[in-house]
């Protein structure tokens, strides 16, 4: 009977059948395998391990499992399969803590937990986050018994040496590690004390500084990250350009030490941190080429000896080995690492690793990378085949690139390509047409269907100035029964352009009908059409786009988007090169001609995309995004910064005193809305009424506190010429709603 499995459970595994790097529903799965015993969820974490097997947290989670069920012979086998590897912090502390708990019981446990230290040292102690690693490797050497002045020196220098080596190594509170160090100096000796301070002040000072860059420059790396495939997101590109930030830091030497050795040590571990995230980017090509360059830097300048060659990517080695040797080692065996692991179907990494193996004559191992490569089983290995070849034909010659030719038409995985670039190597390199005129027609026997394929051997007979030959090739493959009329479209174009270019005017009339009557139904009444081919040439066309398209051409737009996207890439530059050297791009003055200069001087306007018919934006109303925090009143701001106001707008507000000279009283935009929306018009008759010179009505501005009189005579004045007082005091009793004057003066009343 099987055991009952959570419908949530099932759906986290259908999840991850559809998508093996689906990292939520791996921490799902995770999560419930810690809750069941070790033997149950083995396999869970074997499958984790397999899937990310450069995340160092799932590699702890894994052996902690195990560490609870005391399987210590299988936490070795674990810590044997990823501890070199996986340089995660997480993890070697994990691996320290095994050591302490299990050998804690050994004689040799002393000596046993100091090489631990050491070897956890060597490999992670640059580690920004290395500071516990440190201070406990000090407090264990501290508490290690001394018997005699012979063994309490011993410990002494012990504990010094690793005090002096933490307090030059960048990381987070390494001020902590010296305030530790100079009391425990001060403990041991005062007067040597100062000496030994001095001595290490200036080197402390300057691990400090490049502490606090390193500190800012990884901040918002994620270095937790499990490994997966590129997927264009947002966040993903931000990540891979602060790891390429930090690393670019690194090269720049921030520690201003003169020793290569030293520079590379630190490069090759951001790299390492690095690939624990990015493994599946092409970063163990850039990681490679680092180390060859460094090796060819080292080896133009002499460094013969390598001096305490400690980095994480470097293997120990002795005094008498040449540096610059190591180094071209360690790049083989990162590229053997890559592609042994992640990119183990890549054929890039494999390719780039083949050419560093042949860069160094080894063929031997260049045969092995191919060989490898081709074994590996539902994949297309025509470009495989294709670089094998030109290998074999450089290092061994022609002879050599045919029988891996003769191996490629054996397997059933290629396409057309590996026949189109045998015999294109047999016409450039040994120049012998016939050979190469043969394998054309063995591809054709396989590949007589597709179209790319005969449109290269049409192209390699045409170059030959063969014009009968060309004809008969056209012939063959227009009435053979391989190739379906569908896919004959482009032959047609082919042979009616071969025609216009080498024929008279009898045989392309004559091809121009053969090929309306293969395209009946598609041409029928398309006449026009048909003699627009007849004149093109290229990109030229003997009618504009818009004719064109009215006509019902189809226009191959293939190259247009290429040329769009040409176009596009060159505008970006130039817009970072203008951002650089705060230039415009865009004539502010004349944005109706919106001309961009290239980087080459030419001048792209928009008539290239006009004629590849996508549709122009109106770029006369761009800005430049530059927002600003406080913008100045009266500059139109927007989210992106400022707009320019109109051409008027910007006269009337040059001839208007300044916003700082106008002290009040100021208006209460609210109210005068209120106001005016409370107000009851007066209808038809009244305009009426007052145009014939009769009485007006009056209407209520306001709601009922003071009504304002309208009408068709002149109001009378307020000097005295009225002998109606009483009515001119009755209009005057009372006072308006809003009296600036009467409210002022009942302030000073107050």
């Amino acid at each position: 009977m099987q055991d009952y499995v959570p419908e949530r459970i099932r759906k986290l595994e259908s999840r991850v059948k559809d998508n093996e790097f689906d990292v939520d529903a791996w921490n799902g799965l995770i999560r419930e395998a810690q809750t069941h015993p070790i033997e149950k969820a083995r396999k869970t974490f074997e499958r984790l391990v397999t899937q990310f097997p450069t995340t160092g947290r799932y590699w702890r989670i894994y052996i902690e499992q195990e560490m609870k069920s005391r399987n210590y012979e299988k936490v070795e086998k674990l810590f044997q399969r990823c501890l070199m590897r996986v340089l995660s912090i997480d993890l070697w502390k994990c691996y320290l803590s095994y050591v302490r708990e299990t050998k804690s019981g050994l004689s040799s446990y002393r000596e046993k937990m100091a090489q631990a230290y050491d070897f956890a040292l060597e490999k992670i102690g640059m580690d920004i986050m290395s500071y516990q690693i440190w201070a406990d490797y000090v407090a264990f050497l501290k508490g290690v018994e001394a018997v005699g002045s012979y063994a309490e020196n011993q410990r002494i220098t012990a504990v010094r040496r690793v005090y002096q080596r933490g307090c030059v190594n960048p990381m987070i509170n390494i001020e902590q590690l010296w305030r530790e160090y100079s009391q425990y100096e001060q403990g041991i000796n005062a007067i040597i004390a100062k000496k030994m301070l001095d001595d290490r002040t200036r080197d402390y000072v300057n691990a400090r500084r490049v502490s606090k860059e390193l500190e800012a420059m990884t901040r918002s790396l994620q270095r937790h990250n499990p490994a997966t495939p590129p997927c264009g997101s947002a966040e993903e590109a931000k990540q891979v350009s602060l790891w390429k930030k930090y690393i670019e830091w690194e090269k720049n030497n921030p520690l201003r030490s003169e020793s290569l050795t030293v520079i590379s040590k630190r490069v090759m571990f951001a790299y390492e941190q690095c690939l624990l995230c990015l493994g599946h980017h092409p970063v163990w090509y850039e990681a490679a080429q680092y180390l060859s360059s460094t090796s060819k830097l080292m080896q133009e300048k002499g460094d013969p000896v390598v001096e305490n060659l400690k980095p994480a990517a470097i293997n120990i080695c002795s005094q008498d080995t040449n540096s610059s040797k190591i180094l071209s080692d360690e790049a083989s065996s990162l590229y053997e690492r890559a592609i042994s692991s992640l990119m183990k179907s890549n054929m890039l990494i494999h390719f780039a690793y083949a050419d560093f193996e042949e860069g160094r004559m080894k063929h031997d191992k260049v045969h092995t990378i191919y060989q490898r490569m081709l074994d590996i089983k539902d994949c297309d290995q025509t470009l495989t085949f294709i670089q094998y070849m030109k290998f074999t034909r450089r290092a061994e010659g022609i002879k050599a690139a045919r029988l891996v030719f003769k191996k490629a038409r054996e397997d059933t995985r290629i396409r057309f390509h590996v026949f189109v670039a045998a015999a294109l190597m047999e016409y450039y390199c040994t120049k012998e047409k016939q050979i190469a005129f043969k394998i054309f027609e063995l591809g054709l026997k396989r590949f007589g269907h597709e179209p790319d394929y005969l449109l290269s051997y049409i192209d390699y007979m045409a170059h030959l100035n063969e014009d009968n030959n060309t004809r008969v090739l056209f012939e063959r493959i227009l009435t053979s029964t391989s190739l379906s009329s569908d896919k004959s479209g482009t032959i047609w174009d082919k042979y009616l352009e071969f025609e216009c270019n080498v024929g008279d005017l009898s045989s392309l009339l004559k091809v121009e009908s053969r090929r309306q009557d293969a395209f009946k139904s598609e041409y029928e009444g398309k006449s026009t059409c048909l003699l627009i081919d007849r004149y093109r040439f290229l990109d030229l066309y003997p009618c504009p786009t818009d004719i064109l398209r009215a006509l019902g051409y189809k226009v191959d737009m293939t190259k247009s988007v290429i040329n769009l996207v040409r176009i596009l890439l060159t505008c970006t530059t130039c817009c970072k090169e203008s951002r650089s050297s705060n230039k415009p791009t865009i004539s502010m003055l004349n944005p109706s001609s919106a001309s961009v200069e290239a980087a080459g001087g030419t001048s792209i306007d928009d008539a290239g995309m006009k004629k590849a018919g996508f549709a122009i934006p109106d770029i006369s109303q761009m800005i430049p995004y530059k927002p600003k925090l406080r913008a100045i009143p009266g500059s139109h701001p927007v989210p992106g910064g400022e707009f320019p106001a109109p051409g008027p707008a910007v006269i009337l507000m040059k001839n208007m005193p300044p916003p700082r000279s106008f002290k009040g009283p100021f208006v209460k935009i609210d109210d005068l809305m209120d106001k005016f929306a409370d107000c009851s018009l007066p209808k038809e008759d009244w305009l009426k009424q007052v145009n014939s010179g009769g009485g007006g009505h009056t209407f209520s501005v306001s709601s009922g506190q003071s009504n304002l009189r309208f009408a068709g005579v002149k109001r009378s004045s307020s000097r005295g010429d009225s002998d109606d007082e009483s009515s001119v005091n009755s209009r005057s009793s009372v006072p308006p709603v809003h009296d600036i004057y009467r409210a002022r003066q009942q302030k000073r009343v107050k």
